[in-house]
């Protein structure tokens, strides 16, 4: 769909284009001077809790993270919102609320933004932030031999699903909103801090499309360990009886083969490696000589990291 576009705009015309069309990353970032770029990206999307507030804070979380995954700090956004006519005001007035606070928790201005009617609620954000040129993250940024490190558990689109089945624990819901409206702003600056160049955030084409897309653009491949993934408590439970969404399906067709599993991994282990994400955490490549300084300041800053493989010199996925 998008391969007429990327023709309209050949990137020699644009030279201070860092990144757009023609790269996989999560957003866009335009040359202001040597010292200074803009980046800009947008989401929005249905609901995925009951909760209007939550909704609100959880898009808005997502939307922020995309200048986290560059390396960038967000400083502006407005909000994008379709909501449908009989929807009672007092709940859109909850979404915004919600995605407000989250926008000044992340010290970020809501200055505008534009809403049309549509039958489903829809709510998100465009962002814009800064960042220097030479500390941008990439996807194109890994090399053999980088460890990768996860800022959040897995889980969020197994339980979700769950949740519209009614099928879920409140205990559990409580669990994955929770890591889902947490910002990645602390993660984002520990990988500014530590001078990393490979980077993305996990969303909607779960840790196995997303990582694929870092593997594909740094030309390297990446060996993952099932057993040092981190799940939220609920994931496998909902895992097994099969509750996944339909784009975890999408994801499997999609990336599969571009991955090795190792036999003794049943289906719905594969599957939640496939689950989306709704405002998931940040994939990251540290190099070796970093990691022990990279671990030290992520607990100075309480942010937890968990080291879940390396980048190795090759052409796929291997789970083990």
């Amino acid at each position: 769909m998008l391969r007429p576009i990327a023709d309209t705009f050949n990137p020699q015309d644009y030279p201070d284009l860092l990144v757009g069309l023609t790269s996989p990353d999560d957003a866009a970032v335009w040359r202001l001077d040597d010292e200074r770029a803009i980046i800009l990206t947008t989401d929005f999307f249905t609901p995925v809790v009951d909760d209007a507030y939550d909704y609100g804070a959880i898009a808005a979380a997502n939307s922020l993270s995309d200048v986290y995954a560059m390396g960038g700090k967000p400083f502006l956004a407005l909000n994008v919102a379709a909501l449908p006519p009989d929807l009672p005001s007092e709940i859109g007035s909850e979404i915004m609320r919600g995605g407000a606070d989250k926008a000044k928790e992340a010290g970020v201005v809501i200055a505008g933004g534009h809403t049309v009617r549509d039958k489903e609620p829809k709510y998100g954000l465009v962002v814009v932030g800064f960042v220097d040129p030479k500390l941008t993250l990439s996807k194109s940024g890994i090399r053999p031999g980088d460890r990768l490190v996860l800022t959040k558990p897995l889980g969020f689109g197994v339980t979700t699903t769950a949740l519209k089945r009614q099928q879920a624990a409140p205990e559990d819901v409580a669990e994955v909103v929770g890591w889902m409206k947490k910002l990645n702003k602390v993660a984002g600056q520990l990988a500014s801090e530590l001078g990393l160049r490979g980077g993305t955030d996990i969303t909607g084409y779960s840790l196995l499309g997303h990582g694929w897309e870092m593997a594909s653009a740094s030309g390297v491949g990446l060996r993952l360990e099932f057993e040092r993934i981190p799940f939220v408590s609920c994931a496998r439970k909902y895992a097994d009886l099969f509750t996944f969404p339909g784009g975890a399906y999408d994801n499997r067709e999609f990336f599969n083969r571009h991955l090795k599993f190792d036999p003794r991994l049943s289906e719905a282990q594969q599957m939640l490696l496939f689950d989306p994400q709704t405002s998931g955490g940040l994939l990251l490549a540290v190099p070796p000589e970093k990691l022990d300084r990279f671990r030290q300041r992520a607990a100075e800053l309480n942010q937890p990291v968990w080291e879940i493989g390396e980048a190795f010199a090759g052409d796929h996925i291997e789970v083990e």
